[in-house]
């Protein structure tokens, strides 16, 4: 880790700590985003939504997400009586879906515990599903006018710049060297605006590719710009090899539906409707014929879809099937028999989603060629 410079005889770190935050929250004033939906609300859940929506996944595509869920679930109530698959089929498509089911458990326990009413405490906070240190101090920040210090994805770049701080964010010592910087530079006053500013300063100009330190209001305090290091900060995870991974997926067909499975509540995709898995080597109507207790004619087999996770890869590979017949000792608990249209208002994962639209593309192509 980088040892702080010095200026005067005084550690550098001083001055930032007297100078960062004026300096931020005046840019924040004059340049910063302050037209975003969440923003301009003390409303806790309102915070709270945004704040995990936002975790992982860009601005861009929150918005949408955002309003939906909004026009939906207008608070935590609300939320929190709905089903888990409405919860699901409303995030589908947004990734990382335990999000989805922590955000709804979390609407339950504020309801139960707390009479509808977001806790006002760290602790408390914390105490919720998927509610983190980082989470729970934004919605102190924004909601309660707290004095917390957050450090999501784009925070931490931002302070191991200004700081010259080397080594993995994510590592345990790093970590707790950029939350004491973190708990250091905060100000006294103008939390809000503070706490705005590091979140568009991360997002909008000391971004991860291609900083634009010639606008940033915190040059001439930021040690990686200093000493040129500003590319090389934060140190990038170490790099390893994602494993590789196939999986085919049964696309049965009969009477103009397809039927999709529940997956299982934890794991990938946990709690959305699939397509039946099988080995990528297996015999389509032996898989039918041993789960199912079907008869299918296997078709031409769709395009690969290749999709990544945090740890590996998958390779998907949809094997259509016109299905012969269906036992009754089929229809069990957790099968749905929809049609692709129906199914697309599911909660489904995006290759499932992908899967669908090419049967539709398909099936209308076809109508079109005979026409």
């Amino acid at each position: 880790m980088a040892a702080d410079s010095t200026t005067a005889g005084r550690p550098a770190v001083d001055r930032a700590v007297a100078a960062f935050a004026p300096a931020l929250i005046a840019w924040q004033e004059r340049h910063g985003r302050h037209d975003l939906p969440w923003q301009n609300t003390r409303d806790p859940y309102a915070v709270w939504l945004s704040e995990i929506m936002l975790q992982q996944t860009q601005v861009t595509a929150v918005i949408p997400y955002y309003r939906r869920f909004l026009e939906r679930f207008p608070t935590v109530a609300a939320l929190a009586a709905a089903a888990e698959d409405d919860v699901l089929a409303l995030w589908s498509g947004l990734g990382y879906y335990s999000r989805a089911r922590n955000l709804h458990r979390a609407a339950r326990l504020v309801v139960e515990r707390h009479g509808g009413r977001f806790p006002g405490t760290q602790a408390l906070l914390e105490d919720l599903p998927g509610i983190g240190r980082s989470t729970a101090a934004a919605i102190l920040v924004f909601a309660f006018g707290g004095r917390a210090a957050i450090l999501d994805g784009n925070v931490k770049r931002v302070l191991a710049r200004l700081r010259g701080i080397e080594g993995y964010p994510g590592e345990t010592a790093v970590a707790a060297r950029l939350w004491r910087d973190a708990e250091a530079l905060l100000p006294e006053s103008g939390l809000a605006a503070y706490t705005q500013g590091l979140m568009d300063l991360g997002a909008t100009v000391c971004t991860r590719r291609n900083a634009r330190c010639d606008e940033c209001p915190v040059r001439s305090l930021c040690a990686a710009f200093e000493t040129g290091r500003v590319v090389a900060l934060p140190t990038p995870k170490p790099r390893k090899a994602l494993p590789q991974r196939r999986t085919m997926m049964l696309v049965l067909q009969r009477a103009g539906e397809i039927l999709l499975e529940k997956r299982p509540p934890a794991g990938i995709w946990g709690g959305l409707w699939c397509f039946p898995e099988e080995d990528p080597g297996a015999d389509p109507v032996a898989a039918c014929a041993r789960r199912f207790g079907a008869k299918v004619v296997p078709g031409a087999m769709l395009p690969v879809i290749a999709h990544g996770f945090t740890h590996f890869k998958l390779d998907i590979l949809p094997q259509p099937a016109a299905v012969k017949s269906w036992p009754p000792r089929a229809e069990e608990a957790g099968r749905l028999w929809i049609s692709p249209e129906d199914a697309l208002r599911a909660a489904l994962p995006t290759p499932v989603r992908d899967i669908i639209m090419q049967l539709i593309g398909h099936r209308d192509g076809s109508r079109s060629a005979g026409a």
